[in-house]
């Protein structure tokens, strides 16, 4: 779709974290244009910043997916306070979807494995642990580093539900998969793919995983046909772990872009909801902060236009429309704007 210059102007008013991305993907910008943006990241705003939070031994906070200092049992636990976003797994999951060089991160993998073990059993950080959604972040930046996890990777196809998907409540014998541990499995899987190779048997893992959330249109459940639930119409970033279409689709995206693939016709739903939550000034909104602590705020206020959002659907509506699809007029799940 045609990009309105005052809009692209402000997406491209922000921090090399995005704006390298709004160049290369909306801006039309050459390589050496939004490379040379990307280096920034490294030495600027976001990503410059992050690297400064990094402690001595390769972690963040102390911790691998919670800071050393947490209360498991206090309030912090609680549902109102969330779970915080300032250990290793989610500093690393920043810095690498914000396009930091692995270069820039030289030697942590080695610290990590030497120094940080999960919370769980005290398992070494990059053989992973018992958690899809964990596991899958773990893939990815293992892969980003060039960590050996080839034997995470296997995890997934011996962890992959009858349905087609994942759950990471499998440890409590559920064997029904869930659209959250589904899409963060299907990310990690895609980025292990487009960093080592992958293999066969891990290709159809993952167009198992896809077909899981294809046959549901990214929004309803495959037994009733209705909505799964209010937050997968919800837009919010950072996404975090959460599902959302919006979030599906930004994979979907990049999925049909690595296989050479047209978009699929099923996820028309999904692309109308994206298109409909569009305000008049051409911005999406962000819809909540998902609560928790965190090093510092990447993000507008909820309410307010988010260019990263903005960003992230713009894109989507810009590959679904070149790729020949139209999405139909169909009655979407209302989404939730509490």
């Amino acid at each position: 779709m045609a990009v309105d210059p005052e809009l692209l102007d402000w997406l491209l008013d922000s921090d090399p974290a995005l704006r390298w991305q709004v160049q290369r993907d909306l801006g039309g910008a050459p390589p050496s244009n939004w490379e040379a943006t990307r280096a920034k990241v490294r030495t600027e705003g976001f990503g410059a910043r992050l690297l400064t939070l990094q402690d001595p031994d390769g972690q963040w906070a102390g911790g691998a997916y919670f800071p050393a200092d947490f209360d498991f049992e206090g309030l912090e636990a609680s549902a109102d306070a969330g779970q915080p976003y300032t250990a290793t797994t989610w500093s690393l999951n920043m810095l690498r979807e914000w396009g930091l060089e692995a270069d820039a991160l030289r030697g942590t993998a080695e610290k990590l494995a030497a120094n940080s073990r999960w919370e769980y059993e005290n398992l070494p950080y990059w053989d992973g642990e018992v958690d899809c959604c964990i596991n899958a972040f773990t893939l990815a930046n293992g892969a980003w580093l060039g960590a050996d996890v080839a034997g995470l990777a296997e995890w997934f196809l011996e962890h992959q539900q009858d349905d087609g998907g994942w759950n990471c409540e499998w440890v409590e014998g559920s064997t029904r998969s869930s659209f959250h541990s589904t899409i963060n499995s299907l990310k990690g899987l895609l980025s292990y793919e487009a960093a080592i190779g992958g293999s066969r048997e891990l290709r159809a893992a993952r167009n198992r995983g896809q077909e899981y959330l294809l046959e549901r249109r990214l929004l309803y459940r495959k037994t009733t046909g209705e909505p799964v639930a209010t937050w997968a119409s919800r837009f919010v970033y950072p996404f975090r772990w959460f599902y959302s279409a919006l979030n599906a689709l930004d994979y979907f995206r990049a999925a049909a872009l690595h296989d050479a693939a047209a978009p699929d016709p099923r996820l028309a739903e999904a692309v109308s909801l994206v298109r409909s939550a569009r305000q008049a000034d051409g911005t999406w909104v962000q819809e909540r902060r998902h609560p928790g602590r965190v090093w510092f705020e990447t993000d507008v206020p909820p309410g307010q236009p988010s260019k990263w959002l903005t960003f992230t659907a713009m894109r989507v509506l810009d590959w679904w429309d070149q790729g020949g699809a139209v999405a139909p007029a169909v009655a979407a799940p209302a989404p939730d704007r509490r």
